[in-house]
């Protein structure tokens, strides 16, 4: 840490302080669907946490012969995941947590690979605005994680040096972005990602969820 200089607790979203992973998980099966692309539901719960720019070239492959196909599957994805806006669910802790690193003095910072409208329905479900200094979205960055851009950013809207902050993400695209933006990360097991691989992404420590972060934070790296 910096003597004197600003910290940032950083924190992805989706599957990290909002239930929403598995949701994810559908709509984007349904989107792949309805463009006539099968696509096993497992590996696309295993690549939620990519931004949708990175998704799609994931799972059916840069050589795909319909790449004009992306933005139609995209937006099908976003009208789909829309209808579940209002029943979004934070995940146990997650606005506690959020207050509590606020009140230690953290510049408190979220980090998604989701838009504006989208980004909008988590921050209502989350109810912690008092708790918020910046956000930081995948309109704000050229490409999102597992590229370090929107941590990167994080940094630079909050004022804080990559090794005065800590980044909170339930997958493996989260610690690979945080790693590649050289700021210690923090896992959380509520993505559906398991122990070993956060730890191997990178992971300084892994919690089972939010509350349990909190519940430890003054031991952890936020401490």
């Amino acid at each position: 840490m910096t003597a004197g200089g600003p910290r940032a607790a950083v924190f992805d979203v989706d599957g990290t302080l909002v239930d929403s992973t598995y949701l994810h998980a559908v709509t984007w099966w349904e989107a792949f669907r309805q463009a006539g692309h099968r696509v096993q539901m497992a590996a696309i719960h295993r690549s939620v946490g990519m931004g949708a720019d990175h998704l799609i070239d994931h799972l059916l492959g840069p050589d795909r012969n319909e790449p004009d196909q992306d933005e139609a599957i995209s937006t099908a994805h976003t009208a789909l995941y829309a209808q579940y806006w209002t029943r979004l669910a934070p995940l146990n802790g997650a606005a506690d947590l959020l207050r509590a690193c606020a009140a230690r003095g953290w510049r408190v910072v979220l980090a998604s690979s989701a838009t504006g409208p989208e980004l909008d329905a988590m921050r209502k479900a989350l109810d912690a605005e008092d708790a918020i200094t910046t956000v930081t979205s995948a309109d704000d960055v050229r490409s999102s994680k597992p590229s370090p851009d929107l941590v990167q950013q994080a940094l630079e809207q909050s004022g804080a040096a990559p090794q005065d902050a800590v980044f909170v993400g339930d997958t493996v695209w989260d610690m690979r972005a945080g790693g590649r933006a050289h700021v210690p990360c923090i896992g959380v097991l509520s993505g559906g990602f398991c122990r070993s691989e956060l730890l191997d992404a990178g992971a300084q420590e892994v919690y089972a969820d939010a509350g349990e972060l909190r519940a430890h934070l003054d031991t952890s790296p936020l401490r």
